[in-house]
């Protein structure tokens, strides 16, 4: 495989941020009845036919697919807009949605796809090629998703129903994934329009949007091999983990996210099922690599052997997470582990403080108001104190924090925040770039961005773009171990997330459950291809 074109892309630029996918569900027009399995006791059971009802633990805000980073409007997209690509957040695969097919490469740089026959949207406009490549442009043009675009330079219809993708990368490997994160609405559309009620192709429709309720209805339209099933599909947002967990208790919802640890077991022997998914969202530690002592990578890895993640996973997030062993985790696609694991050893972590000549002193923690982050920064205090840091913290929510810190006047030492940019994709290159981009992160925030390791991770990271197999994989390890060794921006631990739902349509009060559902290692809820059961 080549490496880079003589025209080879210059690393993306990045305003960071962090965002995480949101919650839905399915629903459908007409039902099929199946022998209900008894025991042998006889009955049926409906499928299909009657509506799903979410509780959603985000509440909407900017549906915009060009823009969107919201927990809920990303996720509804998912269902109401198609890309030429979907991604499924189980494994983080892709499949053709508006595609027939995977790209047809013409050359090192161009790639053709072709449009599914009939394709329409549910105004009742045929999609076109004109469709796809305004729908790039415009997304493209938009900071949140410039960076993960820059690899493609471009999109041209070269009839109604086939496009030509020119890339900036040689024999790009990840294209699938990068289209997936485009979704296609009619040319035309606008801002407007699309941040309010945006119109796709996709098996659903937005019915009926409110502060407090969605509702969609099944695209009348869609010709697809992932058609609703049920009748409508109703969200309840009820971002109080209280009420979300009274509402599916009592049958009002059929799945609910982002079930609470200390609300497991009781909804589990209520007879919910709990899927328990590890995924990448992180609850990271950064650096300010522009005051000292943090500008020394033998100070840096003394905190992070001084801090005790294994007591943060079982006091903070009992049990449901991990430590990290590598930026990416464990059993997540393309993990390698890093050349450097951080186990707390107090003793490693103050013979390295002398390595680096560092007396502790007064020191400060910044961190966002999520709950979780805010207990890590207490006991992240207390590690430290046992090694004569006098640390205080700085708590604030995540807007002020970041405005604080862009601002160039916080004198802060640590942050401790959350992360989870695979809503969006798992693929390492996404992954990394969010926070290793040339952008926002390192050359505002941790000021690690003018170093030679920076721009030695840089060149690996457009070198593996246009790579694949294990030669691919060889350097994104390499990425791996220059990040671990640093720890400018590194994972702490990585959490999984929780999801409860009704599998067996005779326990819930509403007498229906759903039927092919599981719970993804992001948040929010995803019901592509799941129908309701009813008793």
């Amino acid at each position: 495989m080549k490496k880079l074109t003589s025209s080879a892309v210059t690393r993306r630029t990045f305003l960071g941020g962090t965002a995480a996918a949101s919650a839905l569900a399915l629903a459908a027009c007409g039902g099929e009845t199946t022998p209900a399995d008894d025991g042998g006791e006889g009955g049926e059971t409906t499928s299909g036919g009657g509506t799903i009802a979410a509780g959603s633990a985000y509440a909407p805000s900017d549906y915009n697919p060009t823009s969107t980073s919201s927990a809920f409007c990303l996720g509804a997209n998912w269902h109401v807009l198609e890309g030429l690509y979907g991604t499924d957040p189980h494994d983080y695969s892709t499949f053709p949605e508006l595609a027939t097919g995977d790209p047809e490469q013409v050359d090192d740089t161009h790639f053709t796809v072709t449009l599914r026959e009939g394709a329409t949207f549910s105004n009742g406009n045929p999609v076109t090629a004109a469709d796809v490549v305004e729908s790039f442009d415009r997304t493209k043009a938009n900071t949140t998703y410039a960076a993960f675009l820059t690899p493609i330079d471009s999109l041209e219809a070269t009839d109604d129903a086939t496009v030509t993708v020119t890339t900036a990368i040689a024999n790009f490997s990840l294209l699938k994934e990068r289209l997936a994160l485009v979704r296609v609405f009619p040319a035309g559309t606008t801002d407007e329009e699309l941040s309010d009620t945006p119109v796709g192709s996709g098996p659903w429709m937005y019915d009926d949007i409110t502060d407090n309720t969605v509702d969609l209805v099944p695209n009348p339209n869609y010709n697809g091999s992932l058609p609703a099933e049920d009748a409508g599909l109703h969200y309840d947002i009820l971002t109080d983990a209280t009420a979300r967990m009274t509402a599916q208790q009592q049958g009002t919802t059929h799945v609910m996210e982002s079930v609470t640890a200390d609300a497991i077991e009781t909804i589990q022997s209520a007879g919910c099922k709990i899927d328990q998914v590890q995924g990448f969202g992180t609850r990271f530690i950064m650096f300010n690599t522009a005051k000292a002592p943090w500008d020394n990578v033998t100070a840096r890895q003394a905190i992070m052997y001084a801090i005790d993640t294994d007591k943060m996973v079982t006091n903070i997030f009992n049990g449901l997470a991990a430590p990290a062993s590598s930026y990416i985790p464990k059993d997540f696609p393309n993990y390698q582990e890093a050349s450097v694991v951080y186990t707390y050893d107090a003793e490693k972590a103050q013979s390295l403080l002398d390595e680096a000549g560092v007396t502790p002193g007064d020191l400060v923690i910044r961190c966002t108001d999520n709950t979780q982050a805010s207990a890590m920064a207490t006991q992240v205090q207390q590690d430290l104190s046992a090694l004569g840091f006098n640390a205080s913290i700085e708590e604030d929510t995540s807007a002020a924090t970041y405005a604080a810190i862009d601002g160039g006047t916080d004198n802060f030492d640590i942050l401790i925040a959350p992360g989870d940019p695979s809503c969006w994709g798992a693929d390492p290159d996404l992954l990394l770039n969010w926070w290793y981009g040339d952008n926002v992160w390192q050359q505002t925030r941790t000021g690690w961005g003018s170093s030679p390791e920076f721009a030695q991770l840089q060149e690996l990271m457009t070198t593996a773009l246009g790579q694949s197999g294990d030669e691919q994989q060889a350097t994104w390890k390499q990425c791996y171990d220059i990040i671990a060794e640093n720890c400018v921006l590194y994972p702490l631990i990585h959490v999984q997330t929780v999801t409860a739902s009704w599998a067996d349509a005779t326990a819930p009060s509403l007498g229906t459950a759903i039927e092919g559902f599981s719970g993804i290692g992001t948040t929010g809820m995803y019901f592509l291809g799941c129908k309701t059961v009813s008793a």
